[in-house]
């Protein structure tokens, strides 16, 4: 039996390199997509803690205010 033809073999590396280097991107793609929504929550975060302390210190304020 005569094994594939050059041009069939030519075809099986290109489905194998194109399913790796797919592959390779996809991955990278994604985790730049996780690294930026990390980065993102984290600002999200950071804001929110800022404007709770800010609350709590009105808040602190307004019941000295009253007291006095």
């Amino acid at each position: 039996m005569v094994g594939p033809t050059y041009s069939q073999k030519w075809g099986y590396v290109r489905i194998i390199a194109g399913t790796i280097l797919g592959g390779v991107l996809g991955f990278y793609v994604m985790h730049r997509v996780e690294i930026s929504y990390k980065e993102k929550m984290k600002e999200r975060l950071r804001q929110y803690e800022i404007e709770m302390e800010r609350k709590q210190q009105q808040q602190k304020m307004n019941e000295l205010e009253d007291s006095a």
